[in-house]
């Protein structure tokens, strides 16, 4: 069933294009992880799919109907990148007051468990620390039992453990039901998340597939070496991305084989090599910098539709 569609959605803010022509299916069921540097359009997207936007051009649609129609906004859940809760009132009070707008609510006392906010529930929203109060706001988000919900960087100022376990229960949420959209600036934790990640890069859509599927159409691989060269290791053919790294050279490129051949006949000197596949955030680096010779064929080769 389709949930969310964006076709040839364009957005502009004066003179600044912030979406450019997306096209962009949403099922049910999906567990979608939006990537991008910030501009890229990752929260314009979301905002156009709330209602809180609309496109210049094109067409966005929301359980069949238009975003900005509070019905058909029902079964639509969200955590907006700001967090906002009333500071007098307490972490109970809000969430039974946010809940009281569904008719199919889950229980405070059931959401606090999920979402580890057994402790706080007593607590004014005002004492919080900014950990706290953003897994009440992620939290927020599924009162309602919706059928999608947005997180727009949901673990923003939580430690690697809280991360964690808030990772864990969107898991549980995504298996009971919901379709989860996730935009976050941690690689790691779309590649923990995600089944399928979209890549966004000046409000274009760069790569749509599985994350190991980005990673292979990039079609680079990871080589480090140690080299009193650096300079010249890193002009030879086929690197993507250079970065010299406590006395190594981490390269990116786009044939390991081809690359270790050549640094072997030009000569130049290296030891201690390391070959490896790329990993998310190298594959992500590559299609969004678009630095190298094959970085347009790439892209080009990552832009399509998965359902």
């Amino acid at each position: 069933m389709m949930i969310a569609d964006f076709a040839h959605t364009t957005r502009r803010y004066g003179g600044l294009v912030a979406i450019d022509d997306v096209s962009l299916r949403i099922e049910a069921g999906a567990l979608v992880g939006l990537l991008g540097p910030n501009g890229a359009g990752k929260t314009t997207l979301l905002s156009l799919l709330q209602g809180l936007r609309r496109p210049t051009a094109g067409r966005v649609s929301l359980f069949g109907g238009d975003p900005s129609d509070p019905r058909s906004r029902r079964l639509l859940g969200s955590t907006p990148q700001e967090t906002a809760l009333p500071d007098t009132l307490r972490v109970g009070e809000v969430i039974d007051y946010v809940g009281g707008h569904f008719a199919d609510r889950a229980p405070t006392a059931e959401l606090a468990s999920e979402f580890g906010l057994g402790e706080l529930l007593r607590r004014q929203c005002g004492s919080l620390s900014g950990g706290q109060k953003r897994r009440v706001a992620v939290a927020l988000a599924f009162v309602g039992r919706p059928r999608l919900v947005l997180l727009d960087e949901p673990t923003t100022g939580l430690d690697v453990d809280a991360r964690r376990a808030l990772w864990a229960a969107i898991r549980r949420q995504h298996e009971a039901g919901a379709t989860v959209v996730v935009t976050s600036h941690y690689l790691e934790e779309i590649e923990a998340l995600a089944q399928r990640v979209v890549v966004l890069g000046a409000g274009r859509v760069l790569a749509d597939d599985t994350v190991a599927r980005v990673v292979a159409r990039v079609g680079v691989s990871r080589v480090e070496l140690t080299s009193d060269a650096p300079a010249s290791v890193a002009a030879l053919p086929g690197v993507v991305r250079h970065e010299h790294v406590d006395g190594r050279e981490m390269l990116t490129v786009t044939d390991a084989d081809a690359f270790v051949r050549t640094v072997v006949r030009a000569d130049v000197d290296f030891r201690d090599l390391i070959v490896r596949g790329a990993t998310l955030e190298e594959a992500f680096l590559a299609l969004t910098e678009a630095s190298g010779p094959t970085a347009a064929p790439a892209i080009a080769a990552a832009g399509k539709d998965l359902s």
